[in-house]
Order: C-alpha cells, then sequence, then structure tokens
C-alpha cells in the first residue's frame, strides 16, 4: 500500500511518461533527476486515478535569476512542482519517507546539533521520525533547497497513544530551537498536522482536526485517529 511522502524509483518507460506530461520548462530538471537515480515522491490521488496508477510528485530545486535572486512565483519556497500519473508497473522500487537519521548530514551547522539531538532522543525512546520537504530533497538529491526560512518537515510513526503523546511533547520541546513543521502519520495512512492535533488535545472534547490520506481529506476526531494506533504496528 502506497501512503504520501513515500519515495518511489521508476522504470524508463515510467520516465517518458513523466517526461511527457511536464512543462517545458522542467524538462531539462526532470532529465538531470532521472540521471541521478533520485525518486519521486508519492503525492495525494487525483479523483480520476486509473486503477493500476499512483500519483507522484517532483519538488524542483529553486531556480535562480541571472543576479542569483531565487525565482518567484513557483510555488512555496519558489520551487517548480510537477505532478504526474504512473503505471504501478514502472515502480521499480519503493521506500518510506526518508528517515531523520539519513538527513543529518544535509542540514546547515546551525541546525545539526539540536536536530541530532531530537534524533537521539526520539529513537532512544523508540520514536519513529522521518523527514519529508526541503530537507528531505536537499539530503536524496544535493540539490541546494534549504534557505533560512526553510522548516524542518517531519513525520512522526506511532505505534501507539503512548507513543504518540510522548513524541507530540519531544517535538514541541524542541521546536523551540528549531523550526519544525510536519504532520502525524497513523497506523491508516492518515496524517494530520502535528501542531493541530496537539492543540486539539487541549481543546474541548469534540475537536476535529484535519486528516489527509492518500485519496481523501476529512475532518475527524483524535479519538477516531487514535484507534487506528490499537493493537497495529507500523509497517516499514
Amino acid at each position: 500500500m502506497f501512503a504520501r511522502h513515500d519515495l518511489v524509483w521508476l522504470s524508463s518507460r515510467g520516465w517518458e511518461r513523466v517526461r511527457a506530461a511536464a512543462p517545458l520548462e522542467a524538462v531539462d530538471a526532470l532529465d538531470l533527476w532521472r540521471d541521478g537515480g533520485w525518486p519521486a515522491v508519492v503525492r495525494r490521488a487525483e479523483t480520476d486515478l486509473l486503477p493500476g496508477e499512483v500519483a507522484v510528485g517532483f519538488a524542483l530545486p529553486p531556480r535562480r535569476s541571472a543576479a542569483g535572486a531565487r525565482v518567484n512565483g513557483e510555488g512555496k519556497g519558489g520551487k517548480l512542482r510537477v505532478g504526474c500519473r504512473v503505471d504501478l508497473s514502472d515502480v521499480t522500487r519503493r521506500t518510506r519517507a526518508l528517515p531523520l537519521v539519513g538527513a543529518l548530514d544535509a542540514v546547515p551547522p546551525e541546525w545539526h546539533e539540536a536536530l541530532a539531538a531530537l534524533e537521539r532522543e526520539a529513537a532512544a525512546a523508540g520514536i519513529g521520525l522521518a523527514v519529508y520537504g526541503s530537507v528531505a530533497l536537499e539530503a536524496l538529491t544535493g540539490q541546494p533547497y534549504l534557505t533560512p526560512a526553510s522548516d524542518i518537515d517531519l513525520l512522526l510513526q506511532p505505534l501507539s497513544r503512548a507513543q504518540l503523546m510522548a513524541g507530540l511533547d519531544l517535538l514541541a520541546r524542541h521546536a523551540a530551537v528549531l523550526p519544525l513543521d510536519g504532520e502525524v502519520v497513523f497506523a491508516d495512512g492518515r496524517a494530520v498536522a502535528w501542531k493541530e492535533l496537539r492543540a486539539a488535545f487541549d481543546s474541548a472534547a469534540g475537536t476535529r482536526v484535519l486528516a489527509k490520506g492518500l485519496e481523501r481529506i476529512a475532518l475527524v476526531t483524535p479519538d477516531e485517529l487514535i484507534a487506528t494506533l490499537e493493537g497495529q504496528a507500523w509497517l516499514n
């Protein structure tokens, strides 16, 4: 089962389909991506997605003008985003989102010590943390994505209610010194912004949060999401 933020590597035929659907200004960058052997990222399915297809996307490195300034108007962070669909048979390899430990060497020096401390504390508590967005893309491709305004987008992957609450407290504490953002991913693949979920626990009973799944988005109660953790293990 695919999930948002999964990493997928494509066959030659898959890349042909990507290039055919891409805007002209993105083709050269996508060719560099293909030649680098870098993965696409699974995104939320479109309503007309056919059986046997998976929706993937690429957030290409921010472009710079001749003066060195980043080009505006290309989505969040100035990145040109390319979305397409490929056949499942064109996926040659798939992994879950990049573990945080795999991205530590890609972050700026001013983040490294604090982020490594977060990763060590999470690992010691058995709390799964992965990374997506600009930090993951820079780690995976070596291309320049990060700026002083970048967030660190994390995925908290709890196995139980206790792990969820401990993970939320851990993220909130480290957010005092790091620009942390991201989501909690539950056992059924639905994800909620961790800041929104933490706030919901401090709000009145019945508060709903926005849960994003591979196929739909819906408002749900935190208790409904926590119920998915009972007796289930995170599948890698």
